[in-house]
């Protein structure tokens, strides 16, 4: 893929359109995953943070996956919670994905998200080089 071309990930969310946005966007080797929320298909939210994380970040693997990358890709998460009190039950969720590859992340407290269900909402980002790249997830 060349760094010109777009190729835009879509989740279906009637959202999308609406406001003007994608799931994931990869230009080259870069791939930038939207905020995500913890949404199940029936429209559901559940109440844990931790199945919250845990949802965000199954649909974040999602779209990386259709963008042509996977985890070991990631080098960047921003998290957003709604109250400092969660951040172990979110942080472990985003360790059961990263703990190896542990990218850079960011954890966040923020007043409220847009769906007063939702505790958490997580973004990535991940680079996937060209000519057999292979992932380092060696700690430094």
């Amino acid at each position: 893929m060349s760094a010109r071309e777009r190729k835009r990930i879509a989740s279906g969310s009637p959202y999308e359109p609406e406001v003007g946005f994608s799931r994931a966007v990869r230009v080259g080797d870069r791939v930038v995953v939207a905020g995500t929320a913890p949404i199940w298909p029936d429209g559901s939210c559940d109440p844990d943070p931790r199945r919250q994380a845990a949802r965000c970040l199954e649909l974040i693997l999602a779209a990386l996956r259709e963008a042509g990358a996977g985890p070991e890709h990631v080098v960047r998460t921003r998290i957003f919670v709604t109250s400092a009190g969660i951040w172990q039950a979110v942080g472990r969720a985003h360790g059961a994905v990263f703990g190896e590859i542990r990218p850079a992340a960011t954890m966040v407290v923020v007043a409220g998200l847009l769906d007063p269900r939702w505790q958490v909402e997580i973004e990535a980002e991940a680079v996937v080089e060209p000519n057999g790249y292979q992932a380092d997830t060696a700690a430094r």
